[in-house]
């Protein structure tokens, strides 16, 4: 009689004997590992890809379609806007401001304010025909060396004793509008400026445009080189974005706050030089809100007032849409100038809503 047949079973690997589990992988017999869904990548997610692109572009490059915009629509409706001449004195007037501004962009991406920038301004265009009249030198280093000392003191007072910037920068301001005041006894003396070297920084051209002009394109290049390529631009936005990290990561965040201040105050000064230079004299009543002018001109460029990102290029927009729409109300004749605070105002309000929304719309990390 025949053996009864076994019941069939798994098969046993001939090496070690031991049976395979039913739900091993049938190549090398080992158990394969939980996996977890994997995130969806295809269109499903591309809306939100989309959505993020797109706030990002608009905070960064709106300031730049809206100037082009209004160059475009300007230049076709007004016969005059586009003329050689037009044009030098936009950029002429964009100057002062620009190189203001360029200060104050490296204070807000700080997370910080400076509101004494107007009557620094006007401090050193006072000062500047003062020292005129022992030559240029003297004209450069006496406001550049005030306006600097106001700037660091803010930077000190906000950085070592951690006293609110806008409180401090507004003591400042009074400060240098009340030196102003009594350096030209209530402004009824004005030091008229005959020196001529002096007087070219503000009154020659070259290749068409005027010195100013040049300073500011220069300043800002340098600006912008420092901001995006050196470790102090990558302090400044640290500092900004998240100051506590800095600290952590042992960024000198002390340092870097004094020097922004210091920076503005330097540039506000060197501002107010060339105007004095330009006007021939030092005039009392300049600077008067021209801390808002360039604060607003900051924020149309894309750098946000909470501090952290922000780009020199967006400023020098900011500063040339701002006067663009000014060089328009002044060509409509039927227009009241004060009709450019409106406007302004109101842009800012646009700009700064905006960016709330923006910030908002973009998609957060998955942790």
């Amino acid at each position: 009689m025949s053996a009864p047949t076994p019941a069939s079973s798994p098969a046993t690997d001939p090496e070690s004997g031991s049976t395979p589990r039913p739900d091993a992988d049938p190549v090398d017999g080992a158990t394969p590992a939980p996996t977890e869904p994997a995130e969806p990548t295809g269109p499903a997610s591309s809306p939100q890809v989309r959505q993020q692109l797109f706030a990002s572009l608009l905070q960064r490059q709106g300031a730049a379609a809206a100037l082009i915009l209004v160059l475009a629509i300007s230049w076709v409706t007004l016969p005059r806007f586009g003329s050689t001449e037009n044009m030098r004195d936009i950029a002429l007037q964009s100057s002062f401001l620009a190189i203001i501004a360029l200060g104050m962009t490296f204070v807000i991406i700080t997370g910080g304010i400076d509101l004494s920038v107007g009557s620094v301004y006007a401090l050193g265009g006072v000062l500047a025909a003062y020292g005129a009249q022992s030559g240029v030198l003297m004209a450069l280093l006496l406001p550049l060396a005030v306006c600097g000392a106001i700037g660091l003191v803010n930077g000190l007072l906000v950085a070592r004793l951690g006293l609110p910037p806008f409180i401090v920068t507004l003591a400042s301001l009074l400060f240098a509008r009340g030196l102003l005041l009594a350096i030209t006894s209530e402004g009824s003396k004005t030091r008229t400026i005959s020196d001529s070297s002096f007087l070219s920084l503000g009154r020659d051209s070259f290749l068409g445009l005027g010195l100013p002009v040049w300073f500011a394109i220069v300043l800002c290049l340098i600006g912008g080189l420092v901001l995006r390529r050196t470790r102090f631009g990558e302090s400044v936005f640290a500092t900004g974005g998240a100051e506590q990290s800095a600290l952590l990561m042992g960024l000198p965040v002390v340092r870097v706050k004094v020097t922004v201040y210091a920076l503005s105050g330097l540039l506000a000064g060197f501002a107010g030089a060339l105007t004095a230079a330009y006007l021939q004299s030092g005039v009392t009543v300049i600077g008067v809100g021209v801390e808002l002018d360039a604060i607003a001109a900051v924020v149309i460029g894309g750098t946000l007032l909470s501090g952290g990102a922000g780009t020199v290029l967006g400023t020098v927009v900011g500063v040339l849409l701002r006067n663009v729409i000014s060089n328009v109300i002044n060509q409509i004749g039927g227009l009241d100038s004060n009709y450019q605070s409106v406007i302004s105002g109101a842009f800012l309000l646009l700009v700064v809503v905006v960016q709330r929304l923006l910030s908002q719309a973009r998609p957060r990390r998955r942790r």
